[in-house]
């Protein structure tokens, strides 16, 4: 028996609020590359603690950060994974950004309060919305053969 391939029904194209959520998730990507790299950017980040070029421990913490925002962005935004598995990491990730508009929002740092704050929050909407869109719901997809 051959193994199924990947079909657009098993593996829908992402929805404008995937795609939006990518987008937003390759900025925040891009974000945490430059706290990793040594960009002097740590008001805007981790409380705003560390203003300036962040310590090491966090700078690597940036680094992991921003594989796993990349791969946020590959699920939301593209057909790779399987409609169900993308439909849990979508509401995962937007509960996750939940959380994130709360820490952004009760964070000392005004510079993550006025721009991370909204960005999780329409983050947030779309990682919802997305999850919800019919193509990811295996009771609207059509039936393959």
């Amino acid at each position: 028996m051959k193994p199924a391939r990947a079909s657009k029904e098993t593996h829908p194209a992402a929805s404008r609020a995937g795609t939006i959520a990518a987008a937003l998730f390759l900025v925040i990507c891009l974000f945490q590359i430059g706290l990793a790299i040594g960009l002097p950017w740590g008001e805007a980040a981790f409380g705003g603690a560390n203003t300036g070029v962040l310590p090491a421990e966090l700078r690597v913490s940036s680094a992991i950060a921003a594989v796993v925002y990349g791969a946020l962005a590959v699920v939301a935004g593209t057909r790779l994974a399987p409609a169900p598995i993308r439909r849990v990491v979508l509401y995962g990730a937007a509960g996750l950004m939940a959380v994130g508009v709360l820490a952004n929002i009760a964070s000392p740092s005004f510079v993550e309060r006025i721009i991370w704050a909204p960005v999780t929050i329409v983050l947030t909407m779309c990682l919802w919305n997305a999850a919800r869109h019919p193509s990811l719901n295996s009771r609207t997809r059509p039936a393959t053969v």
